[in-house]
């Protein structure tokens, strides 16, 4: 038996440490999902085992959920294998450049980055206005009684949109994000728990996030659809033979394909060659947003 495991806790909050303290150096976003499942556990075990004492209800309870060692150790091996499961299946390493190149097209993640560039503009207008109006709203009547409650909430849905924030960009970009809400003590009181609130970073480093999102998902938005259609237009010029005003095209009152035949095999050619390009750049703004969402939605959860 190790050290951990034979000096036990007596009190959640010191389980919960322990538990933190063993899960140092693991994903941020993993801690956050264990502090709250066994915080979950604990109180529900403490509420059924009303006559019991939470010292004794601990020692029990380190014979089935586990020792605070044991919690970890079983995270740190769930996530390995959750990992692993939910990895596309890994494909044959291309050491040519056409090969790195044209590859790209069967990563499933690139089209989930591609549909994230897509979805961004919607989600960014919606949480920038969530959070100009509620910030604006709620320091707005912070004169009145009412403001105070209404500045509470606005945090409280702050942090609820960050965790379905953080569901989507896991979905969609394969970055590791909470699955569950933000580990507060439930022993504390209102004021404490409202005080936490304000003091937490992550609360205004959401709120910094959700502000970006807008010329952040405006760009994506405008970059993906501008790539997509002009490759697609490229691809579809051969229907300009078919002289269908709508293919055709045209330049200083001339039709460049009547003009120039050799555009009907060039263009195509260069089309597929920017799709590619396009599935590229999706897959790097993929991989530098899901960065950008653990730093500002998840780094400050877990101190």
């Amino acid at each position: 038996m190790n050290s951990t495991q034979s000096h036990l806790p007596t009190t959640i909050p010191e389980y919960l440490e322990q538990l933190r303290a063993a899960l140092r150096g693991a994903d941020p976003a993993m801690i956050q999902d264990a502090l709250y499942d066994a915080e979950e556990y604990l109180r529900a075990e403490l509420a059924a085992q009303a006559g019991r004492s939470e010292a004794e209800v601990i020692a029990s309870v380190a014979g089935s959920y586990g020792a605070p060692a044991e919690v970890a150790e079983i995270y740190r091996d769930t996530e390995v294998t959750v990992n692993r499961a939910m990895r596309a299946p890994l494909q044959a390493e291309r050491k040519s450049v056409l090969g790195q190149f044209f590859g790209v097209v069967v990563d499933p993640r690139t089209y989930g980055a591609l549909f994230y560039m897509l979805l961004s503009l919607a989600t960014g207008i919606f949480y920038f206005t969530v959070v100009v109006t509620g910030a604006s709203l709620s320091l707005g009547l912070l004169i009145l009684i009412v403001g105070i409650p209404l500045l509470v909430l606005f945090l409280a849905l702050t942090r609820v949109l960050s965790l379905v924030e953080g569901r989507i960009v896991e979905t969609l970009l394969g970055e590791r994000m909470p699955r569950r809400p933000l580990y507060t003590q439930r022993g504390k009181g209102w004021l404490e728990r409202i005080k936490e609130m304000f003091t937490d970073g992550r609360t205004w480093t959401a709120m910094l996030y959700f502000l970006l999102m807008l010329p952040v998902g405006t760009a994506y938005f405008t970059v993906a659809v501008t790539l997509l259609s002009t490759s697609a237009a490229l691809i579809l010029s051969p229907l300009s033979l078919l002289d269908v005003q709508i293919f055709n095209f045209w330049y200083d009152g001339e039709n460049l394909v009547e003009a120039m035949p050799w555009l009907v095999v060039l263009a195509p050619v260069a089309g597929i060659v920017l799709l590619f390009i396009t599935l590229h750049v999706a897959r790097v703004v993929g991989r530098l947003h899901g960065t950008l969402a653990k730093q500002l939605l998840v780094r400050n959860a877990v101190v």
